[in-house]
């Protein structure tokens, strides 16, 4: 498996099973896709999320039934508790071309990774599916050992625009930039939140 990052917009995701495993599959895509839901029941966090519901007794569904419901998915997630139920959806999956998530049971073509995220970078980390903990546990350490990171790639873009304008020579432009970026005493102003960080990079680094 290869890593990509995909533009869910406007696209069909089905999600089947209604648990909490179900629920944090949903949360993931909530907002950014037409998600519809498939289950018996539905935990009371589905509550908080833009989904379609669909009530259905999957261990009763019938294929030509479980065929309509994946008519014009472009992701299936099968999250149900018994691992059978999950590997039928997927094997039909299969046989449509359909990009399918197996939370229980068989692996399907598709992981979700555990993912850190600010409003300039999106981290996705897996361990194929062995251990989703230790996934989870990268993304906290990161997001504990870098608490400005989102702060630090807004700096860093609004420097090289300035640096494009005043230093001629990439390479120059490019060793300014790295000694910004390895400066601990930025990345410390930036998580305080200090208002004068800008100005503090100019004199240091645009006017020395």
């Amino acid at each position: 498996m290869i890593p990509l990052f995909v533009d869910c917009s406007g696209r069909r995701i089905v999600i089947f099973g209604g648990g909490a495993v179900a629920a944090r599959k949903a949360a993931y895509f909530s907002g950014n896709a037409d998600i519809t839901v498939v289950s018996r029941s539905f935990v009371p966090a589905f509550d908080e999320l833009k989904i379609t519901r669909q009530e259905l007794d999957l261990a009763k569904a019938t294929g030509t039934k479980l065929a309509h419901i994946l008519t014009g998915a472009f992701l299936v997630i099968a999250a149900v508790s018994d691992p059978e139920v999950n590997n039928r959806i997927g094997r039909l999956c299969k046989a449509t071309g359909i990009l399918f998530n197996n939370a229980n049971g068989e692996t399907g073509d598709v992981i979700l990774p555990a993912v850190s995220h600010g409003e300039n970078y999106t981290l996705a980390i897996s361990t194929g599916g062995n251990s989703p903990a230790v996934s989870r546990y990268i993304r906290e350490q990161i997001e504990d050992t870098f608490p400005a990171l989102d702060a630090m790639i807004a700096l860093q873009d609004r420097l090289r625009e300035v640096l494009k304008v005043q230093v001629p020579d990439q390479k120059k432009r490019s060793a300014i930039l790295a000694k910004v970026l390895h400066d601990p005493a930025v990345w410390a102003a930036l998580a305080s939140g200090r208002s004068d960080v800008w100005e503090d990079i100019r004199t240091r680094y645009l006017h020395g």
